[in-house]
């Protein structure tokens, strides 16, 4: 165990109260096996895989439903056995409320698992191409909520030299304890995981970053990493600091280095995966099990009993709220992921998708009271507190005043929006919408540039045509007439 007075601190950050209590007190729980499962074709950051099934196909869990479109996509499995009953538009938990293309189950309630997965003792006799291929058929994807498939992070590019790898337990969010629940019941799983994917990516260094506050969870992980007598990974405490989980935030607290404002961390060597995909890792490489359930919070005031559930993906939010003890009489608000970075969603029918860490059921207390927006005082406390050192303040009023040039010219691209400038803002302007609707602004505008340079370029590109095409003709034309010319010389030529 590193000492804390070893690492570095972030910029910025913020203080929380935790509200997790309730759901850490009680043990993961298997939720029950819904009547129906909806499942997105699209849970990763790529094209929406494609549907390998029909309706009325009987499925077993864990069997491929969809398969990958692209580099950046990842394939999807049924969640449980059943029968496939429609392929089709359904609502997904979005801020639009949109509706995208999911395949519907209807369980049968046996829950059977495929049977003929590939599972191995020792990962080591394993060939990195042979783990990475893996994992990107069993669908996994990071697990912390940026759901870039797994494999792709495993497959480095010609010029990076990786020597570190960064597990990411610092679940700071106000209300979720998911991660936390799986290092304290599955830490042999989290630590088998990562030197999987150590493994994969032939590195000695591994450390795994864990809050301070999280101490049954670190003593879990340092038990497991005794027993694995696993030397090679180290488990270090973060302190306890919003948005400590963030990678940029968790790789200068453990490593001292600043990830580049529109780099990667692989541009340092450094690889960072979250928790839960560690311990996906594991189940697909060991257990032969495609990603088809996680660990989601279902917590809030306005929850009658919160805890941590195992649910499998297409499982409605309404099932596990119901599981939960059902709404009480607080329930105001439905937000997907904690209060800080997650969205608020207009309907309990939606499914969990990989990316669902937590359903939060916000009651008044949860939210805040409600506090009219005042103007700016310009009293900079936005800027003492952003962990990407910007100008929240600056930011805001070149949005206001829609001036797209100064906005980027600010790096709203390296905005994370954790929301600690909202949170900290005396006059309560909900600073982080701002900067949402400036980037979705953003790029809408740089889409409209790049339609209007493609046209451009092919008004040029016929331009250039029909001019070349026009000096084509006059060549030919004068070639023509200069045969022509010496085909009348020869003709009037007298005889010799």
């Amino acid at each position: 165990m590193e000492s804390s007075d070893r690492l570095a601190h972030f910029y910025g950050g913020i203080a929380l109260p935790e509200n997790k209590t309730h759901t850490r007190g009680r043990p993961i729980e298997q939720a029950p096996i819904p009547g129906r499962v909806i499942i997105p074709l699209n849970q990763h950051i790529g094209e929406p895989a494609v549907a390998c099934v029909s309706i009325g196909d009987k499925v077993l869990r864990g069997q491929t439903i969809a398969r990958a479109n692209g580099h950046l996509s990842a394939p999807t499995h049924a969640s449980t056995s059943g029968r496939v009953v429609d392929i089709a538009d359904y609502p997904i938990a979005h801020p639009s409320g949109m509706d995208a293309s999911c395949i519907v189950i209807e369980a049968d309630g046996d829950d059977n698992w495929v049977t003929d997965n590939e599972t191995t003792r020792d990962y080591r006799a394993l060939s990195a191409d042979n783990i990475r291929r893996r994992i990107e058929d069993a669908g996994i994807v990071g697990l912390g909520g940026a759901v870039y498939p797994t494999g792709a992070k495993l497959a480095p590019q010609p010029n990076q030299s990786l020597h570190t790898l960064v597990i990411n337990g610092a679940e700071c969010e106000p209300f979720i304890s998911s991660d936390d629940m799986l290092m304290r019941e599955r830490a042999s799983e989290v630590i088998v995981g990562a030197r999987i994917i150590a493994h994969a990516l032939q590195l000695d260094k591994c450390i795994i970053g864990v809050e301070d506050c999280q101490q049954e969870a670190i003593a879990a992980l340092r038990l497991a990493e005794q027993e694995l007598d696993a030397t090679d990974i180290d488990i270090i405490e973060v302190p306890s600091l919003y948005p400590a989980g963030g990678e940029r935030q968790l790789i200068k607290v453990l490593l001292k280095q600043e990830v580049p404002e529109k780099g990667l961390p692989q541009d340092l060597g450094v690889v960072c995966h979250n928790v839960g995909t560690a311990a996906a890792v594991y189940q697909a490489i060991c257990l032969g099990k495609p990603l088809t359930s996680r660990i989601v919070t279902v917590t809030g005031t306005g929850c009658a009993s919160p805890r941590n559930f195992e649910a499998r993906i297409g499982s409605s939010f309404a099932s596990l709220i119901e599981a939960a003890g059902g709404y009480t009489g607080n329930a105001k608000r439905l937000i997907m992921g904690g209060p800080m970075m997650g969205f608020a969603i207009a309907s309990d029918v939606v499914p969990v998708v990989k990316a669902t860490n937590c359903i939060l059921v916000a009651g008044p207390s949860d939210l805040g009271q409600y506090r009219p927006t005042l103007p700016c005082i310009r009293c900079g406390e936005c800027e003492r507190v952003c962990p990407a050192q910007l100008l929240p303040q600056q930011l805001f009023w070149y949005t206001r005043a829609q001036n797209w040039e100064q906005v980027e010219a600010h790096h709203l691209s390296a905005c994370i929006e954790c929301g600690c400038c909202s949170q900290v803002c005396p006059s309560h302007i909900p600073l982080v919408e701002y900067y949402r609707f400036a980037k979705s602004s953003l790029r809408q505008r740089n889409l409209e540039k790049q339609r209007s340079d493609q046209a451009r370029d092919r008004h040029q590109a016929r331009d250039d045509r029909l001019q070349r095409e026009k000096l084509e003709r006059d060549e030919r034309m004068r070639k023509k007439k200069v045969a022509i010319n010496k085909q009348k010389a020869n003709v009037s030529e007298p005889d010799s």
